[in-house]
């Protein structure tokens, strides 16, 4: 009997590379910050993961395996055009890499199964 690993681990990893992505292109919201005319980006991450959860992976990321961006709304926007609200990003930052941790935390659960149920533990 095989043990099929994307089946084993879940959404997880799905999660990951989501989380991933998301990191980057925060950090960019962040790193433009003071940008004239930059607008912040982010991913809604449910919604992709509720795709990736149906299976329509194409239809919801294009052909590329990236996320659709969608532009923030910004509460102040500021009299350049920059929408980067430099708390919003933050908080924003600060959850998404909780949340990768949450998830490397249960990858590494899962794994620690795998590895009794190979050794008949």
């Amino acid at each position: 009997m095989s043990i099929r690993i994307d089946e084993a681990l879940g959404v997880h990893a799905r999660a990951l590379d989501l989380r991933v992505q998301r990191s980057e292109i925060l950090a960019a919201n962040l790193a433009n910050e003071d940008t004239p005319g930059f607008q912040a980006r982010d991913i809604d991450f449910a919604g992709a993961m509720r795709q990736l959860d149906r299976g329509f992976d194409s239809a919801f990321f294009g052909e590329s395996p990236s996320p659709q961006l969608m532009y923030r709304v910004p509460t102040q926007p500021s009299l350049d055009g920059n929408t980067v609200e430099l708390s919003v990003e933050q908080a924003e930052f600060s959850r998404n890499s909780m949340d990768f941790q949450t998830s490397l935390t249960f990858l590494n659960m899962k794994f620690r199964g795998l590895k009794e149920v190979i050794e008949g533990r």
